[in-house]
């Protein structure tokens, strides 16, 4: 049994070794994978479970019929009162049926593929844009643990000759008469994302995110309507139990003893019985769905704060040109600490031109899976590359600059 759910652990792994998102997309994609494949194997096997239903069978039951009972009840929904002192069979006696236990298996590898799919999608699409994200990063990480630096330099210059190759077709593909009519139209359409406005990758990754934060919310509703409306406060009520000292969520929501009714013919006859039948597969899906509620909950938090501060950092100029200046005065490009008018027109050319939104994202992606001195490290080559341009200075005029104010909050 361990080996099937270390197999099965380590083929997802492996399918997921690349780091071209950062630690929240992992959170969802690879690490949430795992741990729904760990419980799929877990409620499957009955090793460790055992007999997923045992029902109390009258003294007249052969074994044929005990085993006939248990996969009934299987089979079928079983059910418990409401009201424990009721009778079963009694007019006006309340049930609550249960139909989940059967497909917990099945509904935790849907979900599992569900959380799959979205990184499936950032990697297709990415791959598309021209720029090997996943190559940059595994760059970048060689850089951090290179022990030469002949090696450090070699790998430094591969990805700036990468990075440099992809902003130039960027900018190739806005030029030209026809791109500027196209240019007009998309303005007028309110298109404004895509290769030619350089934010086709971050335009991606934050519609990724977003169909990240999507679906675990939408998977807190999934499992609320497989187990039942009042799963959406599930963990809020157990807290609150606990805080009691009560122990009657789990119970209500996960019953160990259930009752089962069904109808056996027999020559002519139709006997009807009513069993009591135990759950022991309910003590693991009383503990996986409530581990489950707390890390859904837990992940669709650190969504929404992911998206917004991928938002926050990349989507707005100021913040964009001040992570880029920090690096270049980390490794010493400003002359006068970044506070000169002309130098701090070119560091804006240099971003908002040369860099753009997806040059900066790619930046900070590296930096989130690496060390900001190996960030700093391409940032001053890149800058080294944008001076040595013998047309660098025409590549934007002083209209489409930022005004000098944008940028006041600007530090070190």
């Amino acid at each position: 049994m361990l080996d099937g759910i270390f197999s099965a652990v380590s083929s997802v792994a492996k399918g997921s070794s690349r780091n071209d998102d950062d630690l929240v997309d992992r959170l969802n994609h690879r690490y949430t994978v795992i741990i729904l494949v760990i419980f799929t194997v877990l409620v499957t096997t009955t090793q460790y479970v055992g007999t997923p239903i045992h029902c109390w069978c009258p003294a007249y039951f052969t074994g044929n019929h005990e085993a006939f009972a248990d996969k009934m009840c299987w089979v079928t929904n079983t059910y418990y009162l409401l009201d424990p002192s009721a009778v079963p069979g009694q007019p006006g006696s309340l049930k609550s049926y249960l139909g989940y236990y059967q497909w917990v298996p099945v509904v935790l590898l849907a979900q599992a593929i569900l959380f799959y799919v979205p990184c499936l999608f950032w990697r297709v699409l990415n791959d598309r844009s021209g720029i090997n994200v996943n190559n940059l990063v595994e760059a970048a990480e060689t850089i951090q643990n290179a022990l030469y630096p002949e090696r450090r330099e070699k790998t430094i210059k591969y990805m700036i000759r990468h990075l440099d190759h992809y902003l130039a077709y960027q900018r190739d593909y806005r030029g030209g008469f026809c791109s500027s009519i196209k240019s007009v139209l998309e303005k007028c359409l309110c298109l404004t994302c895509g290769n030619r406005f350089g934010n086709y990758l971050i335009t991606l990754y934050l519609f990724v995110k977003l169909v990240f934060l999507t679906n675990v919310v939408f998977q807190l509703f999934l499992i609320g309507q497989f187990l039942g409306p009042e799963y959406h406060l599930y963990g809020f009520q157990v807290v609150a139990d606990f805080v009691t000292g009560t122990d009657r969520v789990p119970v209500r929501r996960f019953p160990r003893v259930t009752l089962c009714d069904f109808e056996i013919r027999q020559m002519g006859n139709i006997h009807r019985h009513t069993v009591q039948c135990v759950l022991p597969i309910n003590l693991f899906n009383e503990k996986i769905y409530l581990f489950l509620w707390f890390w859904f909950f837990f992940l669709a938090l650190l969504n929404i704060i992911g998206l917004i501060t991928w938002i926050w950092n990349i989507r707005f100029r100021y913040r964009r040109t001040r992570y880029v200046r920090k690096q270049l005065k980390i490794m010493g490009k400003l002359d006068r600490g970044g506070n000169d008018e002309h130098e701090m027109r070119l560091t804006k050319q240099f971003v908002e031109v040369y860099l753009r939104q997806d040059g900066v994202f790619v930046l900070k992606l590296v930096a989130k899976n690496s060390t900001e001195l190996v960030v700093a490290d391409i940032v001053s080559a890149l800058w080294d590359n944008f001076r040595n341009k013998p047309t660098h200075s025409k590549i934007i005029t002083d209209d489409d600059l930022p005004l000098q104010g944008e940028d006041s909050g600007d530090g070190a």
